[in-house]
């Protein structure tokens, strides 16, 4: 199809644009051949009217289909072009944060300005191992394909790191050298990788600076090359460096910095050891205060110092080289601040004693006068003399800049061979990998030398960058078998010669500086001369003729020839350097050696950068003259041989390419220039790349992948069985001009522009198939919606017309009952009408009458009232005159009254003179004393009843008017004229009449009192209501608060509730770390024990010492010594430190941090067996001091042994029921713990009594017994040597006293028996009465144990029930203190409520915490010291029948007659022990462990026979009480465990059974070793067959950390096994076919997710699940255990799928989302066929499942935002955003997540607490439990296998 024909309307097109570079438009109208204007729209929405140009007739690019924008490689684009790119990494870099982008081979970076969180170790771990292709793009996968190359091809690689200063070529340099040295780690324990990165912070701080571009840019080019041995792991690495630029040394422009190690040295100036360097501030000196910018924003130079040396010294620079380093550096700030002053115009002078140069020559330690004197002269030689000419002081001040730059850059050569000699291997390189990081094409307004060497260099790497490019087309050609086409394609040959070939631009600039007056205008017209107007690529500007331009292949660039020649003459006087030569430091005329031995790279530039190459180790030897003259080499001619020599080497290796991208000038974060980003790119060659890819073939499809694709565009009957035939015969349909596309052997190769033909063609066929699809179904649902819609009507309209006629009969009912209601209404509206006028008539008739009524009465009255107002007044008037007269008599007799009585009494005063008058007067007085006694008597009388009267009314008033005070008035009046007499009748009419006034008065007082009353009443009863009402409130205010105080008390309650589950939850976590932790650290400490046991092996063989024999340590050896289970080699060391210390660190580079902890704990070890060997020397010596006290007594045996013996054994059956009885008795008392469990016919009291009785009758029959056996005995009795019995009898009955148990009394019991028996005196002195007085003795200090038992037993209970008495007692007083605790939160509020109740529960826990702990303290020491006691007193039980035994004299048996007794004897049944010899347990574990194959015992004996095997070999030597044996058998079981899992561990079946069986002789030790907890599903025959000697429990710890080890070793080699399938049969592989559409890829190809043969499907997965779950099963592993594997095996699939997902763009997409739900679900109905649903394994999916989802939702609004936030609860916010932004429609019918979105999404989580990391940890491991899990199998009923080969071993 031609090209043309893709224009038509609603085509997208590029047109240039001057801001924006490209715009895109859409054409209006299709374009035909012949149109001179492309109407277009803008995407602004503007017309635009495009005129092509009328010569080329050149069209506008095409652009891309929307599917294809944002693809990961830029050759997969359908149209290959310079917009498409552009467009392409802007949409990746802005809108998908991606920076890494490829083309073709190269690698585009851009710089983000912005840290990212794609660098980690999760991100080295996903790249490492993976192809190129089948992961985004990254750094790490150019490292990996580099280092997959050169392990695979066996050839050296180059990564190629190129762009302008500040695009971050250093960083992308740093991360290469990073994942070589995560990856491939070091040969050597010297740590190799870690010095390789230690050398960038060296290599930073003197070669990097700050520019107006860049932070830290390198100002310098470096090559680096990591050396690999045969295994490719790093053994070295060298560097080779490239032109420095010296002249930032001595000159910095605004807002630049000089190198960062003079600012991190006055930074570090006030350290002490800096004292003698006399540094102060950066801005103080000449030489770092030029840019004016000495601080960069968030760097501190102090810190970067102590990183600097803490480099220096991990390179092995020693303290005293780097002080020297830092004086150098130093004397060079201080030179900088030397000052001249002008004698003359031609010479200049120092001040003396100048500060700054006297500070210098101490630092370099140089003679003052003699420096002072040649910084200002210089030396001229001639043929026959020399002179010493001053100069001036601008020539002076050159030349101290020319000595400061010339001195470091000195410095640097010797810094960067210091670097090389630590990172120098004496292994021999096998391969290395090479990165070079070098500058950029640069252009600036004013370029000059540098600028002209850097695009030389330039021109170079570009050449061999286009000819690398076309090598790999003209192979991919050639490959596929397709015709070779000539490309045409840039050389830049011609650029290149006209710079290094003869007569060009260097030569002619070297012959001009050896011409003595040559000066850059002289070279200038050479130029002109020689190159204008005949060689092309040079221009002369028009302006200038001090310039010169070069069509380079980026740009044309313009040079400025002044400052050529002096900077390629690198001028630098001699006297200078000789006096320098001359110093005292040593350090400083080392760096001055290079001069002398004249090698021609190595030399540097005045004001430019130093081209600087690898040093040979040997040195060229040569003429002292063709030295001298080496030496005089120009600058360029040194940077052009060392660029030969790298490009040489580039040559011999396989290049990858990094092209760095800077996407502004200004640093600011993802912010994209387009205008920058099209110059670099054109400058750095990737729009060459698409040029030459776009020349040929670029799109590459396999027939698969095309068939796939495109089969919608097939009829059913193009479809064949051979996919190659079928995509001819179709491509010949649909494309006709055949020069369009090519076949090869497995591709297609298309032209530009076909694949977006061919994906028109698809879009347009599924298109039409949608409408089709959608004009059935939109037919299909409006012919249904027409038919309910008429079905509808006609219900509706049945409706309405019911609805009408029921509606008319109403109204017509409605009509008839409002006539009849008008009626009626109208009637009663007349009648009430007339009514009311008559009423209103009589009512005014009535109110008229009344008020003339009213009138007239009104006259009257008021007439009535006038005559009673005259009469009133007229009495007043007459009352007023008649007051006034009688005041007026009165006061008249008064006074005339007066005067006679004043007469009389003259009269009387007279008479009463003389005692006549007296006598007189006496006359008669008798008879008117008798009268007026009566008169006294009457008026007594009279007075008491007027008191009577008085009291009554006193009763009366107060009665009445209580509170009224005028009544008491009256009657107090009233009394007091009763007193004074009658006659004063006035007065008290006056009285009467006051007091009735004031009794008016009283009234009103009482009635204003009364209304106060009420009124104080009615206000009482309000304020009653009012307290009512309030009352009410309050209530229901107390009702509320109580309300809310039971909410809050729920709330609380909930609270704790939940607090107590999630802290919970964290303890359980928090156990789960630690237990991680723990299990880390043992798979640790076994990595370190190979590694060990390797340093071993490796020194043995270097000692060349033959191996020693096999050597065990002491039996003595504590079990718990054996936490780490050192293997009998391991005290080989012990013998031989001597012979293999001395040559193993002369030959091998040891971690000397482990030796030292092995040498440590190799001490210890030797110090505890020590201890242990002198522990058991003097046990041995207490047995041996023991034994020679028994053979001092006296040995004296009795008769009849074998009966007694026979009957001891009967006893001890008998002794075994009774303690099996007081263990019954125990139990039934500790199971009870209520205080009335000792109370009579409780359960506890009843088993007593029982016991009691049975103990009382068993003593009864051994009573009678005794009397029988001595009756027997005395009857028999022969003459024996005498004893003292009661001797005897006194020791025994004391041993009986310190008995504790029925058991041990019974046996002291048999023990008094037989030394009754034994003794001298049994049948001799003693006779009947005697034996039965010594029986009965025994019987009553038996009895009395007992009974002293009960009684221990009866105080025990008592203390028990006190104990709960006092523990109730304090539960109340806790309750009662909770109560008060409560009411006082209830008064405090809600937060310091619940933080009070928090506090008090905190507390509360911690005191129970710490009871549980001192309890289960005592408990441990209680149970050790109750274990140790038993193994002591089975010891010397065992010790006494051994002596009992060798006491017995063979004379004794013979001579003693026997009667024989009929007793009873059982038969011996099988114990389930096996027995074998000590010298057999090798061939033991030979045959059982290391020799054993599982394949065979898994399928054909009983799962866990080995186990079980081993564990009844222990239980014999435990029944043997034969402790070295236990031990020796134990080591070596775990020894050759782990001796198997080293050799297969490999092999899962191998490592599946051993962990199996580990565990079931974990089991076995716990079930068997006598401990309660473990023996509650024990049956009696299994509780007969626990250990009763040892405790293994130490051995038990060991044997879980062996089974740990083998569980994570089983773990990772399920990984192994299932990483390779996980990415291919959950991703890659289409389980549900048609559903996913393969894209159009580029050259980096992925791996085909057609199911093609040896490609990995979901069944591949679900048949290695399936034969690791019958494996396990068929080994008899724990389903515990089992359910625990199945978790960590589904995390793996689900992290690995889950990170590749998030690394692989082209998997983002909703079909892919859809198909890893299917094989999620696929994988959860594996989980119920097998029953394992509640493992957890389901749970470890969620991530991916999450990721699925959010793949498939819709992501538009703010709800859609909402779901996924709520949805994705189980992914990190930095994983849903990755998914998001790799979203990637595969379909033009889906759509791209937009920016605003993902950003919604990134608000909405940004208070997620959660992990930043991105990927998950694939490592990780679940920390494993062993749960318990007894066996029912009974150990007598094994049978062990002929085929085992363990005839040694017997039954017992």
């Amino acid at each position: 199809m031609a090209a043309s024909e893709l224009y038509t309307k609603f085509a997208r097109v590029w047109i240039p644009d001057p801001e924006e570079v490209w715009k895109s438009a859409e054409l209006l109208k299709d374009y035909k051949p012949g149109d001179k204007v492309l109407l277009l729209h803008l995407e602004e929405g503007k017309d635009l009217e495009y005129r092509l140009d009328p010569k080329t007739k050149e069209l506008p690019h095409l652009r891309n289909p929307d599917i294809l924008v944002g693809e990961n490689d830029l050759t997969a684009l359908s149209y290959l072009h310079e917009p498409a790119v552009l467009h392409n990494l802007r949409v990746r870099f802005i809108d998908s944060k991606l920076i890494y982008t490829y083309c073709g081979i190269v690698l585009v970076a851009i710089n983000p300005y912005e840290q990212l969180p794609i660098y980690g170790e999760d991100i080295i771990n996903a790249y490492s191992g993976q192809n190129m292709g089948d992961m985004d793009p990254h750094i790490f996968a150019v490292a990996e394909e580099a280092y997959k190359q050169m392990a695979r091809d066996e050839r050296n690689q180059s990564i190629i790191v190129s762009g302008e200063s500040g695009a971050g070529k250093t960083v992308s340099a740093k991360y290469a050298m990073r994942y070589f040295a995560t990856v491939s780690g070091s040969a050597s324990e010297a740590n190799v990788e870690e010095k390789v990165l230690a050398s960038n912070p060296i290599m930073e701080s003197i070669g990097n600076a700050k520019t107006t571009r860049n932070d830290n840019s390198s100002r310098f080019g470096k090559y680096i090359e990591i050396g690999f041995d045969k295994r490719y792991r790093i053994i070295g690495a060298n560097m080779r460096t490239y032109l420095l630029e010296k002249s930032r040394v001595v000159f910095q422009a605004e807002e630049e910095r000089n190198y960062h190690i003079f600012y991190q040295l006055c930074a570090s100036a006030k350290l002490p050891e800096f004292k003698m360097l006399r540094l102060g501030n950066a801005d103080d000196f000449n030489y770092t205060q030029q840019g004016g910018s000495p601080v960069i924003e968030g760097v501190d130079d102090a810190k970067e110092m102590a990183h600097t040396r803490q480099a220096c010294t991990l390179l092995g620079i020693s303290e005293s080289h780097q002080m020297g380093i830092f004086r150098i550096l130093a004397g060079i700030l201080h030179l900088g601040n030397v000052g001249f002053t002008s004698r003359d115009a031609d010479s200049c002078t120092i001040p003396p004693k100048h500060e700054p140069l006297c500070i210098f020559c101490d630092l370099m330690g140089v003679d003052y006068e003699e420096m002072c004197h040649w910084l200002c002269h210089r030396k001229l030689a001639t043929a026959t003399e020399t002179y010493i000419k001053p100069i001036s002081k601008l020539q002076a001040t050159n030349a101290r800049d020319a000595l400061a730059k010339h001195i470091y850059a000195k410095l640097f050569n010797w810094i960067v061979d210091n670097v090389n000699q630590a990172l120098h291997s004496a292994v021999k390189q096998h391969s290395f990998i090479g990165v070079l990081d070098i500058y950029g094409f640069e252009t600036f307004e004013i370029n000059s030398f540098e600028q002209f060497c850097i695009n030389y260099a330039n021109e170079k790497l570009q050449q061999q960058f286009n000819m690398h490019v076309f090598k790999l087309e003209q192979e991919e050609y050639m490959k596929e078998q397709i015709p070779w086409t000539l490309i045409d394609f840039y050389d830049n040959q011609p650029c290149i010669n006209l710079i290094e070939s003869k007569l060009g631009i260097l030569d002619l600039l070297d012959e001009e500086c050896k011409m003595p007056k040559g000066t850059d205008d002289t070279w200038a017209q050479k130029l002109y001369n020689t190159h204008l107007n005949k060689c092309t690529l040079f221009e002369k500007p028009r302006l200038s003729n001090k310039a010169f331009i070069i069509q380079h292949f980026a740009d044309k660039v313009e040079y400025q020839c002044e400052g050529f020649l002096e900077k390629n003459k690198d001028t630098v006087f001699e006297e200078q350097i000789k006096v320098l030569k001359s110093s005292k430091f040593k350090m400083l005329p080392e760096l001055f050696q290079d001069d002398e031995k004249a090698i021609s790279p190595t030399s540097a530039t005045s004001s430019g950068r130093t081209p600087l190459t690898r040093i040979p180790a040997k040195p060229t030897k040569g003429r002292p003259g063709q030295m001298a003259k080496e030496h005089k080499k120009t600058v360029g001619h040194q940077f052009r041989n060392s660029l030969h020599l790298l490009m040489e080497t580039l040559n011999a290796t396989t290049p990858h390419y990094v092209r760095c991208i800077k996407p502004n000038d200004f640093k600011f974060p993802f912010t994209f220039d387009e205008k920058r980003a099209v110059q670099q790119l054109r400058a750095c060659g990737v729009l060459e790349t698409i040029r030459i890819s776009a020349a040929g073939f670029p799109s590459r499809w396999t027939y698969q992948e095309f068939f796939s694709r495109y089969r919608v565009l097939m009829k059913q009957k193009d479809v064949l069985s051979d996919r190659k035939q079928t995509c001819k015969n179709v491509l010949e349909k649909l494309i006709l001009d055949k020069d369009k596309y090519q076949f090869g052997k497995t591709k297609i190769f298309f032209r530009a522009g076909q694949v977006a033909y061919l994906e028109k063609l698809r879009a347009d066929k599924l298109r039409a198939a949608c409408i089709r699809i959608q004009k059935t179904i939109r037919g299909w649902l409006l012919r249904k919606k027409y038919l309910r819609m008429r079905k509808a009507a006609i219900t509706v309209q049945r409706y309405v017309r019911g609805y009408q006629a029921r509606c008319y009969a109403k109204f017509l009912r409605r009509t008839k009952a409002a006539t009849i209601i008008q009626k009626y209404w109208r009637m009663f509206v007349v009648c009430r009408r007339y009514k009311i006028r008559r009423a209103a008539t009589i009512v005014l008739q009535s109110y008229l009458r009344g008020f003339l009524a009213r009138n007239r009465y009104r006259k009257i009255l008021r007439e009535h009232k006038a005559v009673i107002i005259q009469k009133r007044v007229r009495g007043w008037l007459a009352r007023t005159h008649y007051k006034r007269s009688m005041h007026a008599i009165i006061y008249l007799q008064c006074c005339f009254r007066r005067m006679m009585a004043k007469r009389e009494l003259k009269k009387l005063k007279i008479e009463a003179r003389s005692v006549e008058r007296y006598k007189k007067l006496h006359i008669g007085m008798e008879n008117k004393i008798m009268q007026l006694q009566r008169k006294v008597d009457e008026q007594n009388k009279d007075y008491k009843c007027l008191v009577e009267k008085l009291t009554n009314l006193e009763g009366i008033y107060n009665s009445e008017t209580e509170k009224l005070r005028s009544d008491l008035e009256r009657l107090q009046l009233s009394e007091e004229e009763a007193k004074v007499a009658t006659g004063r009748v006035l007065s008290l009419q006056e009285e009467i009449a006051k007091l009735r006034k004031d009794l008016e008065q009283t009234r009103s007082e009482k009635k204003c009192i009364e209304e106060r009353a009420d009124q104080y009443k009615q206000e009482t009863e309000q304020l009653v209501s009012n307290l009512k009402e309030e009352n009410t409130l309050l209530k229901q205010e107390k009702e509320a608060l109580n309300h809310r105080i039971v909410e809050q008390a729920k709330e609380m309650t909930e609270t704790m509730e939940k607090k107590l589950v999630e802290e919970t939850k964290q303890l359980e976590l928090d156990l789960n770390d630690e237990r991680l932790r723990y299990q880390n650290l043992l798979n640790e400490f076994s990595r370190l024990e190979e590694r060990y046991d390797d340093l071993k092996e490796e020194m043995t063989l270097m000692v060349h010492v033959p191996k020693p024999g096999h050597k065990r340590t002491d039996s003595t050896h504590s079990s718990n010594e054996s936490e780490y289970t050192f293997s009998s080699e391991i005290a080989e060391m012990e013998d031989i430190p001597s012979r293999t210390e001395e040559p193993s660190e002369k030959k091998v580079p040891l971690d000397m941090s482990l030796f030292l902890k092995l040498q440590k704990r190799v001490t210890e070890l030797e110090q505890e067996k020590q201890v242990m060997q002198d522990e058991l020397d003097r046990k041995e010596e207490q047995v041996l001091r023991s034994k020679a006290k028994e053979e001092e007594r006296p040995q004296i045996r009795g008769a009849e042994l074998e009966y007694e013996s026979l009957k001891r054994q009967e006893l001890e059956s008998e002794n075994k029921k009774l303690k099996n009885e007081l263990n019954e008795l125990r139990k039934a008392l500790s199971e009870k713990s209520a205080p009335e469990v000792t109370a009579p016919g409780a359960p506890a009291y009843r088993v007593l009594m029982e016991q009691l009785t049975s103990v009382s009758e068993e003593l009864d029959v051994r009573k009678e017994e005794v009397l029988i056996l001595r009756s027997q005995l005395v009857s028999q009795k022969e003459a024996i040597h005498p004893k003292n019995t009661m001797t005897d009898s006194t020791i025994l009955l004391e041993d009986v006293q310190k008995m504790k148990d029925k058991g041990e009394i019974a046996q002291a019991y048999i023990g008094l028996k037989e030394t009754n028996r034994s003794s001298a005196l049994d049948y001799c002195e003693l006779n009947e009465d005697g034996e039965l007085w010594l029986v009965y003795e025994g019987l009553k200090q038996a009895n009395r144990l007992l009974e002293s038992q009960l009684q221990s037993q009866k105080r025990s209970h008592e203390n028990e029930a006190e104990a709960l008495r006092g523990e109730i007692q304090s539960l109340k007083e806790e309750n009662n203190r909770q109560q008060q605790l409560l009411a006082q939160n209830l008064q405090l509020p809600p937060e310091a409520r619940i933080e009070a109740s928090l506090q008090h529960e905190i507390t509360r826990l911690t005191n129970e915490n710490l009871d549980l702990m001192e309890q289960l303290e005592k408990q441990d020491k209680t149970v050790r010291k109750l274990k140790k006691q038993l193994k002591v007193f089975a010891k010397k039980i065992g010790e006494l029948e051994v002596g009992q035994m060798e006491n017995i004299s063979p004379g004794q048996i013979i001579d003693e007659p026997i009667r024989p007794v009929n007793i009873p004897r059982k038969e011996k049944d099988f114990q389930g022990m096996l027995e074998y010899k000590k010298e057999d347990e090798q061939k033991l574990v030979k045959n059982l462990i290391l020799e054993l194959k599982p394949r065979g015992v898994a399928v054909n004996l009983i799962p866990g026979l080995p186990a079980y095997i081993l564990f009844m070999c222990v239980r014999h030597a435990d029944y043997l009480n034969d402790d070295q044996k236990v031990r020796s058998l134990l080591t070596s079981t775990i020894n050759s465990i782990k001796k198997v899992l080293k050799k297969r561990g490999d092999d899962f079946e191998t490592v599946s059974f051993w962990l199996s069986n580990t565990c079931r002789f974990l089991h076995c030790l716990k079930q068997y070793s006598g401990e309660e907890g473990f023996m509650k599903h024990n049956t009696s025959r299994q509780n007969e067959h626990c250990l009763t000697n040892f405790d293994l429990a130490e051995y038990r710890q060991v044997l879980s950390d062996l089974a740990i080890q083998i569980y994570q070793q089983l773990v990772r080699v399920l990984e192994n096994i299932l990483q390779p399938m996980i990415v291919s049969g959950m991703l890659e592989h289409e389980t549900i076919q048609g559903v996913s559409g393969v894209k159009p890829t580029g050259l980096r190809k992925r791996t085909s997710s057609i199911a093609d043969e040896g490609t990995y499907t979901l069944d591949s997965i679900l048949r290695q699940l399936n034969s690791f779950h019958s494996v396990m099963c068929q080994h008899g592993m724990d389903p515990e255990l089992i359910k625990q594997v199945v978790k960590q095996m589904f995390y793996i699939v689900g992290a690995i799928t889950l990170n590749n997902l998030l690394l692989r763009k082209d998997m983002c997409s909703w079909s892919k989302g859809m198909q890893i739900r299917y094989n999620v679900s696929q994988l959860e109905e594996w989980l119920r066929d097998k029953n394992l649903m509640n493992s957890g394994a389901k749970e470890t999916l969620e991530p991916l499942i999450q990721a699925a989802q959010l793949l498939q939702v819709k992501k538009k609004t703010d709800d859609d935002a909402e779901a996924i936030c709520s949805m994705c609860n189980a992914l990190t916010t930095a994983q849903i955003v990755k998914v998001l932004n790799l979203y990637t429609p595969v379909n033009e019918f889906e759509e791209r997540v937009s920016v605003s979105f993902i950003r919604t999404i990134q608000m909405r989580l940004r208070d997620r607490k959660d992990s930043p990391q991105l990927l998950m940890d694939a490592k990780h491991i679940f920390p494993v439990t062993f749960p318990f899990n007894p066996s029912s199998l009974a150990l007598e009923t094994i049978q062990i296998p002929a085929s085992l080969g363990l005839g040694f071993i017997s039954r017992v």
